[in-house]
């Protein structure tokens, strides 16, 4: 069989929790489809998120250089805008080039792709790396598109949809370890030092209101083989990472196998780099004497907590009681928080905290509440506002009561209010969250100069210029009010999504109907892109 040409690009709009001064992650997803093509097929996978400042120029390069039969881009919901133009761009060099996308949003708001002016043929829904290989095969003849399951094409003015493709049991090996050797941008970083991804399992068996994670994929669990993982990591350790991101989207659902990983991580002398992992609070609390030094042990480092809110009443409405309250006989009862944050602490590791403030009821004192919580317990602050994805009973709530006051969607970043609660307008709650957690980054540097001095020293201005951007001497001397450099701050963030200098082909007002708003909950977005 004759073999395609296949660029794989992940879109530049990063998180402002990761900014790229110090965390450059690659796709995991994207790494993960050129190893489950067929061999003779060509696959350059680009993360342009190590070209923010070349959008175009690397894109319009690339074009040039992969001589593309298929585009593929993976896409989140507030990246929809970068992508339509980088699609009109492409479509402007090869006309003739097939273009799919896939991820979280198109996989939840298909519909949102489907106009004839953004220019794309296939919509992979779900999973993709057996439905894009098994597209791959139908552009090359071997199978109908018809027979490629999860996957809507488009035949003349019209989409078709085939079934859905059922999630996959990964245990078995169907799905082939990722291919990083396709990637042709370098730049990868965790404080100066080389990061990459890996994979240990799939899925949650939750239903947090706010997550994604069971629209895409139902509710389940599925693990790699520990061998398969073992050598994933000797894979991105050989190409030169020094930091590790396991991006399952909840390793502590199983926890005796979380630990059995550990020993493995220790007993092939694979603890000599830094891991980072994310979790629930409940099983680190219930299971951490055994727990936490095994994670020691295998050098982990970086702690997400999910710990959501530490209030009861929005944990009620987060859907997140269950999996942030202690269990086990002769535990103490309650929330989990403060039990896991203890023994993550005592056993050398930095807890990244994940919460969510602007629930429907909250008030400013809720608010307050959970940032204060955050000052005295995190070391890393990762504090986002509720925001509308489809399917969820949070958007469902959100819009029957009337609290979405935004519904452009390349605000839907988790750190841009894009609803407002029951007692506070949107912006009075992003001012807060943002008063508050650029002082705890800046107390984290101290932890971070211990581990990386040559890089804080190095770039160390400049992270706390990224911290504090949009204010001035004025506002340090007090001369104006933070509500000011509040207002600067974001039009510098309105400014930063603007990505390259190419027309959008579909303009904005397309995306105005919040229930096209597809997404990720944050416990998903290092892995998706």
């Amino acid at each position: 069989m004759s073999g395609m040409r296949i660029l794989l690009l992940s879109m530049p709009d990063s998180f402002e929790h990761t900014p790229v001064l110090a965390i450059r992650m690659p796709n995991g997803a994207l790494a993960s489809l050129a190893g489950n093509v067929d061999p003779q097929h060509h696959v350059a996978v680009a993360d342009l998120v190590l070209a923010q400042d070349s959008v175009r120029q690397t894109v319009e390069r690339l074009v040039r250089d992969e001589r593309p039969d298929l585009v593929g881009l993976s896409v989140m919901t507030f990246q929809r805008a970068t992508a339509r133009r980088i699609i009109a761009l492409i479509r402007s060099m090869a006309p003739a080039t097939r273009v799919v996308v896939g991820g979280y949003d198109p996989s939840l708001a298909p519909d949102a792709w489907t106009h004839p002016a953004i220019g794309v043929d296939f919509i992979v829904r779900g999973e993709g790396d057996l439905t894009f290989r098994d597209l791959v095969r139908a552009l090359n003849g071997e199978m109908a598109l018809s027979a490629v399951s999860g996957l809507w094409y488009r035949a003349g003015s019209t989409f078709h949809c085939t079934p859905p493709r059922p999630v996959m049991a990964i245990e078995d090996g169907a799905v082939r370890p990722p291919n990083r050797a396709a990637r042709v941008l370098s730049g990868y970083t965790m404080m100066g030092r080389g990061v990459d991804v890996v994979e240990t399992s799939r899925g949650c068996t939750y239903d947090c209101s706010f997550c994604s994670i069971i629209e895409m994929r139902g509710r389940n669990f599925h693990r790699f083989p520990i061998p398969r993982v073992l050598d994933d990591i000797r894979d991105a350790r050989v190409r030169g990472a020094r930091a590790i991101f396991f991006v399952d989207d909840n390793i502590t659902i199983d926890v005796p196998r979380f630990e059995a990983l550990c020993r493995s991580i220790v007993d092939a002398g694979l603890n000599d780099v830094d891991y980072i992992v994310q979790g629930m609070t409940a099983p680190i609390a219930s299971h951490g004497a055994t727990l936490a030094p095994l994670m020691q042990q295998a050098g982990f480092r970086y702690v997400f907590l999910g710990i959501e809110n530490v209030l009861d009443e929005d944990l009620v409405f987060l859907k997140a009681r269950a999996k942030n309250s202690r269990h086990g006989e002769g535990s103490r009862k309650g929330n989990a928080t403060l039990d896991a944050i203890d023994v993550l602490h005592r056993h050398g590791m930095l807890v990244v905290g994940g919460l969510i403030v602007g629930n429907p009821d909250d008030t400013r004192e809720a608010v307050a509440a959970n940032l204060s919580f955050a000052r005295a317990h995190v070391d890393w602050p990762y504090i986002q506002h509720p925001t509308p994805y489809p399917g969820t009973p949070m958007t469902r709530e959100f819009r029957d009561r009337d609290l979405i006051v935004r519904r452009g969607v390349d605000e839907y970043d988790g750190t841009t209010a894009v609803t407002r609660s029951a007692h506070l307008d949107a912006e009075e709650i992003e001012f807060m969250r943002w008063r508050s957690e650029r002082w705890m980054k800046v107390r984290h540097m101290a932890a971070a100069f211990r581990h990386d001095p040559l890089f804080v020293l190095r770039n160390g201005r400049r992270m706390f210029a990224h911290t504090f951007r949009g204010s001035t001497w004025r506002t340090a001397a007090g001369l104006e009010s933070e509500r000011m450099a509040f207002s600067r701050y974001r039009a510098i963030r309105h400014r930063e999504r603007d990505y390259l200098d190419w027309p959008d082909p579909h303009p904005p007002s397309s995306d105005l109907d919040v229930r096209d708003a597809g997404g990720a909950s944050h416990l998903a977005v290092l892995r998706a892109g």
